[in-house]
């Protein structure tokens, strides 16, 4: 099992010279993998990214940013095929990087909601089935893993859990698009951490482990044991990865709904929740 952490604790966009200042810290800090948002494609030089990491020895994912016009299932083909091109763009960053697991919610725009009947479900779901299995098709070809994240019910309308996840990764059927859980998220919409992450098996390619609040993990309500449970039980051997926002950065913030510091500093949240993370799962 790999620790890693999200850049986001810190900063936002993560630029080139911002990789090469944080991969060290993370390095230091005594994180084995290190997460990369791709905000907007050109903010990294993404060979240059790849070399760092190596160089320190880092495991690396990275992390898609859906906007607005970025979508898989919307109305607008306009919106849907920007959404294609912008994963493709995400799919060939990440064979720069040498990243594996490209993470997220690569469905629909954060924050769009909307109230389907289940007609409307099934047509939207077939949508996006057979998007992801086109992007599938593309990440296996460049040696990656889609990791499609459920999000909470403020977020998304479309996928919250990880049954609805799991229904449309069995249906692209490709070892390139699997599940990224995230207990934030869980904490909201799951009535048991370990029951489904075991639903999930080993279709869990990737974990996000967040306080409830966003904080270190270790510092609020979570049922960590029922976590360690569940990620010993399906015998998850990946990456185990910090995301949290910082409220200096106020666009990410906004988004992220950050209204105050959730650590006595960002570094602290990091190290203490990866300390916290390392007894509990070794």
């Amino acid at each position: 099992m790999k620790f890693g952490v999200n850049a986001w604790v810190w900063s936002s966009p993560l630029t080139t010279e911002e990789m090469e200042r944080l991969a060290p810290q993370v390095k230091k800090m005594g994180f084995d993998w290190f997460e990369v948002p791709i905000e907007t494609v050109g903010d990294l030089d993404y060979k240059r990214g790849g070399q760092i990491v190596r160089d320190l020895g880092l495991g690396v994912s990275a992390c898609a940013a859906m906007g607005p016009d970025r979508d898989l299932v919307h109305d607008d083909e306009a919106i849907r095929n920007n959404g294609m091109t912008y994963i493709r763009q995400c799919i060939d960053a990440c064979e720069q990087l040498g990243a594996t697991n490209l993470v997220g919610p690569i469905y629909s725009a954060v924050g769009r909601t909307w109230q389907a009947t289940p007609d409307q479900r099934a047509r939207d779901t077939d949508l996006l089935v057979k998007q992801l299995s086109t992007l599938a098709a593309y990440a296996k070809d460049h040696g990656v893993v889609l990791c499609i994240e459920p999000l909470n019910r403020f977020e998304t309308s479309f996928i919250n859990l990880a049954t609805q996840a799991i229904e449309v990764i069995d249906r692209v059927n490709s070892p390139a698009c699997q599940i990224l859980l995230d207990t934030f998220h869980m904490c909201i919409e799951e009535k048991h951490f370990g029951d489904a992450i075991r639903a999930a098996g080993s279709r869990v390619k990737h974990f996000h482990a967040c306080e409830n609040d966003r904080g270190a993990p270790g510092s609020g309500h979570i049922p960590w044991s029922d976590v360690a449970q569940g990620l010993k039980d399906i015998k998850f051997d990946g990456a185990v990865v910090i995301e949290s926002f910082t409220s200096k950065v106020k666009s990410i913030a906004r988004a992220a709904a950050i209204w105050r510091n959730l650590a006595p500093t960002q570094d602290a949240l990091a190290a203490d929740g990866l300390a916290f993370l390392r007894k509990l799962l070794a």
